[in-house]
């Protein structure tokens, strides 16, 4: 039986049609994404969703049950909004808490609940704050440890990082995959932002004027968009779209001399003289200088070069009324996936060594696909390899309460210090 299942949904305003058909369905722990620009529609399905909203038509069925007209508060799900929309004159537990207070749930029990929400989203040493004593971060943990203690079927997520600066963004991303791959609860995320999208979802809707325009994995969607829109929204930068058109046999691109083989899933149904479109993805153009062997070249003039940190962005002028917008070199450092987490290794000095270690150890430390902000999100997710005259000792892997001291690193320019717990490997 699906968690959640959304019915030929339909949603107008007087004359003008919002959400023109709407059909999905999730399975039990999945992880779905409302991806699009501003007014295609997603924020006002999720609202449908939630009950904020009334449909036109169409059923929107949780854990089998319908629940059109039923009220909010008993749909069995827990919403965080892109505001926190937390108390300002009531401490952190209590705004975690203040659901199951209104449900007159036992104290004891409540209490319990707060500090397990609280634990999991290590925020244990700010339940005594007021709101207006915390970090933008630190306040969209306490919406969403809210939401934790209702322990819904569905949770919704309406766009809940767009009020955060680029840091925090990233550091908050990370936090919602690690709770998700930890609850396995079924999640409704609404995002603006690819990037979120790509690196959240089990499942992504791309949506643009009141439909889906495809709907299928992160690889999927990356890799075999369905439609132009879906081909230039996803991706950074875009994909590159050239007017081609099929001659003889081969694709010819317009306004150069240049002849491309025409594949052979399409040799039967595309004539002589059919106009098409070539999708190409910045990462699979190459200088051709660089390759020899290669046998399909375009000439274009480089106008702008962008230094993104990991990969070299160019943006070239075609010789041709082809429109080339991005050109990006390899990336910098090794890819581990294709949603783009990298691996980076810095290397650093212990100022003090632990209980019969040698007098002086390098440690490697090693983050994959995080930035080292705040002391609690690095001790979760980086490996510390500790090594002496290039033989490795041993290894941690730095969880919750491994990072117990300080350690000197200001050459790395980092402000904090760090110490470790030497462990023998294996």
């Amino acid at each position: 039986m699906s968690a959640l299942e959304i019915q030929n949904i339909r949603k107008n305003y007087g004359a003008v049609e919002t959400l023109k058909g709407i059909d999905v369905a999730l399975e039990s722990g999945e992880f779905l994404v409302l991806l699009g620009s501003s007014g295609c529609g997603k924020s006002t399905l999720l609202n449908i969703i939630a009950g904020l909203a009334e449909a036109t038509s169409g059923d929107i069925r949780i854990g089998g049950r319908s629940v059109l007209g039923v009220h909010p508060k008993d749909r069995d799900i827990a919403m965080v909004f892109q505001s926190y929309a937390l108390y300002p004159n009531l401490s952190v537990a209590r705004n975690i808490g203040f659901g199951l207070e209104m449900r007159k749930v036992p104290v004891a029990e409540r209490d319990k609940a707060v500090r397990d929400a609280a634990s999991l989203l290590q925020i244990e040493n700010l339940l005594e704050r007021k709101p207006s004593q915390l970090s933008g971060g630190q306040r969209q943990r306490v919406a969403i440890g809210r939401a934790l203690v209702r322990k819904p079927q569905v949770f919704l997520f309406d766009e809940p990082l767009s009020n955060l600066d680029a840091k925090l963004r990233l550091e908050m991303r990370t936090e919602l995959k690690r709770l998700h791959q930890m609850l396995k609860t079924t999640v409704v995320y609404v995002t603006h932002d690819q990037i979120e999208a790509m690196t959240l979802a089990t499942r992504i809707a791309v949506m643009k004027d009141g439909r889906i325009e495809q709907l299928g994995t992160p690889e999927e969607i990356y890799d075999h968009p369905a439609t132009l829109y879906v081909a230039g929204f996803v991706g950074a930068p875009p994909m590159n779209i050239l007017d081609i058109k099929v001659d003889n046999g081969s694709l010819a691109i317009a306004g150069s001399d240049l002849r491309l083989p025409l594949p052979d899933r399409f040799k039967a149904v595309a004539r002589n003289g059919t106009r098409l479109a070539l999708g190409i993805r910045p990462e699979a153009l190459r200088l051709a200088s660089a390759e020899p062997s290669c046998r399909h070249a375009l000439p274009v003039r480089i106008e702008v070069v962008e230094l993104t940190g990991p990969s070299l962005s160019s943006r070239p002028a075609s010789a041709s009324k082809s429109s080339l917008p991005a050109l990006r070199r390899a990336p910098r450092s090794a890819r581990v996936t294709q949603r783009h987490l990298r691996s980076t290794t810095r290397r650093c000095t212990f100022s003090t060594r632990p209980p019969g270690a040698p007098a002086s150890h390098e440690v490697i430390v090693q983050t994959v696909g995080i930035h080292q902000q705040k002391r609690e999100t690095a001790s979760r997710n980086c490996h510390l390899c500790v090594e002496s005259n290039g033989q490795k000792l041993g290894h941690v892997c730095a969880g919750n309460h491994a990072l117990r001291h300080l350690l000197a690193a200001s050459r790395l320019g980092w402000r904090r210090r760090w110490a470790c717990r030497v462990g023998n490997e294996g």
